[in-house]
């Protein structure tokens, strides 16, 4: 089944990881054998050859680079300016993989639809390109607001204002704090570009802060629930209801701290904590009750984002391996219609309603 995942770090992988995706995700991790310095060496789970043997023809894809301040103890870059070099050399490996014909960008609805159109034909998918929407996620990197308009232009179309801790326009996990303001500038202007606020992150006085401030199309590209793992990255029932009233779509992240209670990085191991893709659709289970509906719920596996087979569900070795959630879902009694919301009929909605400029 068709599939799009809503979050993935694709250049990040690239650029500081120095993977070259074009190669199957085995021959990455036999290159990384051996590897120690950086979280989940050679068990990586996400490059471009998985992509398209799970059908996943559409992703929304990342660029990242903090800023920390001086008593910041997060790893990260040193000025706003280095932070915006950085996403530079992400956005020319995007360009790089386009130039040779392994993705392409989509930053409006005729593409998308053109994108849609190659991906619904019988040719077999490998000789396919990748769509990729641009996000940014944290936006410490734009140096000033009118960097926002740069990004607009060279295809920028989602932001997260916030990663992790304190951030030079909002605060995301961990740390507390409503927006300041040269955050609630940003979301303005954002607003007035049609851009996506990605919800994803901000701490919870910035997500109320957001809610009532923006205008735009929202949605939250990974997260998960914090009735199932109290912990404040995840969005609890309140803030899901919001984001259901918003139109919102929210993806189910597999990262497996975010999907079982009592994970203790660098020590716990998915088949020891029985996290497996049905604590995902747990997860998504929950967001549909508190919706009564399949209309909210996507993936945004976030495979990529610092970690491994280590730290992804057991029953997954790639990101190919999403085609396991169709018939996992139907088990669960979900119908075909539900089925193919979730996989990719959800995200598309809500593009077509953004892009088309209908009122959120």
């Amino acid at each position: 089944m068709f599939t799009i995942d809503a979050h993935l770090d694709l250049s990040m992988n690239a650029m500081e990881w120095n993977r070259d995706l074009r190669q199957p995700v085995q021959t990455i991790r036999k290159r990384e054998t051996g590897m120690t310095d950086k979280p989940g060496r050679a068990m990586g789970t996400v490059a471009l050859p998985e992509l398209r043997r799970g059908r996943i023809g559409l992703v929304v894809a990342t660029q990242i680079a903090r800023y920390v301040a001086a008593e910041n103890s997060l790893p990260g870059w040193h000025s706003p300016e280095q932070a915006w070099a950085e996403t530079q050399a992400q956005l020319a490996w995007y360009k790089a993989m386009e130039a040779c014909g392994e993705m392409v960008m989509i930053r409006d609805l005729p593409a998308l639809e053109k994108h849609l159109d190659l991906w619904k034909n019988d040719e077999p998918s490998d000789t396919k390109p990748i769509g990729y929407i641009l996000s940014l996620e944290g936006a410490d990197s734009l140096v000033t607001p009118d960097h926002l308009h740069i990004a607009y232009e060279y295809g920028l179309r989602a932001i997260g204002p916030a990663h992790y801790g304190p951030g030079r326009y909002a605060n995301g996990t961990d740390a507390t704090g409503k927006l300041n303001q040269a955050g609630k500038e940003l979301l303005k202007e954002m607003a007035r570009l049609n851009m996506i606020l990605d919800a994803t992150h901000l701490c919870d006085d910035a997500f109320w802060d957001a809610m009532e401030i923006f205008t735009g199309p929202v949605w939250a590209s990974h997260n998960n629930c914090r009735t199932l793992v109290n912990h404040n990255r995840q969005y609890g029932d309140e803030m899901i209801k919001a984001l259901i009233q918003r139109n919102a779509v929210i993806g189910m992240a597999l990262d497996a701290w975010m999907m079982v209670p009592g994970w203790i990085r660098g020590q716990s191991l998915p088949p020891h904590m029985n996290c497996n893709l049905e604590k995902m659709a747990d997860h998504l289970d929950h967001i549909c009750q508190l919706a009564g509906n399949t209309l909210h719920v996507g993936i945004g596996s976030d495979l990529d984002g610092g970690f491994g087979k280590e730290q992804s569900p057991y029953d997954l070795d790639t990101v190919a391996d999403l085609e396991r959630v169709p018939p996992l879902l139907q088990k669960r009694g979900y119908t075909n219609d539900d089925v193919e919301n979730i996989m990719h009929g959800n995200w598309l909605r809500f593009l077509r309603k953004a892009w088309g400029k209908s009122n959120f």
